[in-house]
């Protein structure tokens, strides 16, 4: 068992919280049984390390079994050197280290192939993005695409709000908006954003707009978009309020345009 919080094995595990270290090794934290459960059922390959404290290890037997049917090592800790090696409070005994796997844009933007994809341009919280791809992975998108001004895809806390999605949906990072853009246009989608000053979606939804090929794009929970950029789209879309909130969620209003598009498709 290791039970030294100051090992440098540790604290190589704990400098996976930040970026750098992230960018430095090709790696990323991922924390709690459910994340760890995804990570084993989907893609057990990218598990580079597996940690557990014994008493979490006995209550999620499943994840054991799992781990043992893939050949991945589970390597026995302390509740403090788990606790040093998380980024959250409570991690729930289990923690693995993986490999980064992005997608390249053009496998997620392949003509005749993709009808749904999410664009994520500036969306600094991490909660946010995380949401977003659970949101997407939902309503049975074809994948995601993480500009390079949104938060870093290892974050963390994207990583856990995705809650195991980021395992499930092709995801692209980096990308350039413009670029991005003409693409999804070369594959046959027509490109929507999500904006306040935009048409009212129900009526788009009426006539049948969201029936074809759609890439959504959301931006900043600040700001929005850019007029720039809502000038390269093909439509610009809000979600209408009917009450009084001043405003919604990012994520919330994202998870309505994509499912929007997903009853639309599946109507049709």
């Amino acid at each position: 068992m290791i039970d030294n919080p100051r090992s440098p094995r540790v604290r190589a595990v704990a400098k996976l919280s930040n970026k750098a270290a992230r960018s430095e090794t090709g790696l990323f934290l991922l924390e709690g049984p459910q994340a760890v459960a995804e990570a084993l059922a989907y893609r057990p390959e990218l598990v580079v390390e597996l940690y557990s404290t014994p008493t979490a290890l006995d209550r999620y037997t499943d994840i054991a079994q799992t781990a043992v049917d893939a050949g991945v090592d589970v390597e026995f800790v302390s509740e403090q050197v788990l606790d040093s090696m998380a980024d959250t409070v409570t991690p729930q005994g289990i923690v693995a280290v993986c490999a980064q796997f992005p997608t390249a844009v053009k496998d997620i933007l392949r003509p005749g192939h993709a009808k749904l994809v999410a664009i994520l341009e500036e969306v600094r919280d991490p909660g946010n993005a995380g949401t977003i791809i659970r949101a997407a992975d939902a309503a049975g998108a074809d994948g995601v695409i993480l500009t390079g001004r949104t938060v870093d895809l290892y974050n963390p806390k994207v990583v856990r709000a995705s809650t195991g999605s980021i395992f499930h949906v092709p995801i692209a990072v980096g990308a350039d908006l413009d670029t991005v853009i003409e693409r999804a246009r070369a594959a046959g989608l027509q490109v929507i954003a999500a904006d306040v000053k935009g048409d009212d979606l129900l009526q788009s939804r009426i006539s049948g707009v969201l029936a074809g090929p759609t890439a959504w794009l959301f931006g900043n929970e600040a700001h929005g978009l850019e007029d720039e950029h809502l000038s390269l789209v093909d439509r610009v879309l809000t979600v209408p309020i009917y009450g009084n909130a001043e405003s919604m969620n990012l994520a919330t209003a994202a998870s309505v345009c994509l499912y929007e598009s997903a009853f639309a498709h599946r109507s049709a």
